[in-house]
């Protein structure tokens, strides 16, 4: 009776691991992210070649249908997914940071920002792809405009600079983060922050998904909390 009760007091249960399945899905974002700028690239009319004639960009979009198909499928599949990576990292930034803070709330907000930007670039896309194998049907003028639109809107990925600044800050100055995880996230979304405020605001769609990808796979593979 005594030595059983001696096993059952030193028995200690095992404390179970705290998923990371979000931070995974946060890789899967950076990479789709990473994945719909390229396919947003693809889609692009040759402007050298049809500048300022609406016709001629409406005939280069529709040789391009299946690029703007996948360009859909990557833009959709990012931002549904960046929403669950984004609920992960307030509630992993919430955990460290001091009690009231704002780091994680911000953090979360700025890259649902992002999928609502994804959302809406995507949102032309069952009007105007479908059609382009028939192009005889479309107002040039307005083909011209979609091809601007899948070009610019998906690009707006400041909001995930402000996310990337505001996990740098709870890293540095709250070690809620890895702090080369903080540093990372302080030079690639003061990049992506200065290049969407500024009227190069296109060029954060380049940092912002690296740094999803980064900070993602730093909490996935590194983080040790």
């Amino acid at each position: 009776m005594t030595t059983a009760l001696s096993q059952q007091n030193t028995a200690r249960p095992e404390l179970a691991r705290p998923s990371r399945a979000w931070a995974w899905t946060g890789v899967a974002a950076g990479v789709l992210g990473i994945a719909t700028i390229q396919a947003s690239m693809a889609t692009s009319v040759d402007w050298e070649a049809t500048a300022g004639d609406a016709e001629a960009m409406l005939a280069d979009a529709a040789s391009k249908q299946g690029a703007f198909f996948v360009f859909h499928t990557f833009a959709v599949l990012t931002l549904l997914v960046i929403p669950v990576f984004a609920a992960g990292l307030k509630r992993r930034l919430d955990q460290q940071a001091p009690a009231g803070a704002l780091h994680g709330a911000v953090a979360a907000t700025g890259l649902v920002l992002t999928a609502a930007a994804l959302l809406l670039g995507s949102g032309l896309d069952t009007q105007f792809a479908f059609g382009l194998a028939e192009p005889e049907l479309y107002v040039p003028e307005s083909a011209a405009f979609y091809t601007d639109w899948t070009a610019t809107i998906p690009w707006l990925w400041v909001g995930a600079g402000l996310s990337a600044i505001a996990l740098a800050l709870a890293s540095l100055r709250h070690g809620a983060a890895p702090r080369w995880l903080g540093v990372t996230s302080l030079v690639l979304g003061v990049i992506t922050v200065v290049a969407g405020a500024s009227p190069l605001q296109y060029m954060a769609g380049f940092t912002g998904p690296v740094w999803l990808l980064v900070a993602s796979l730093g909490f996935a593979l590194g983080d040790r909390r």
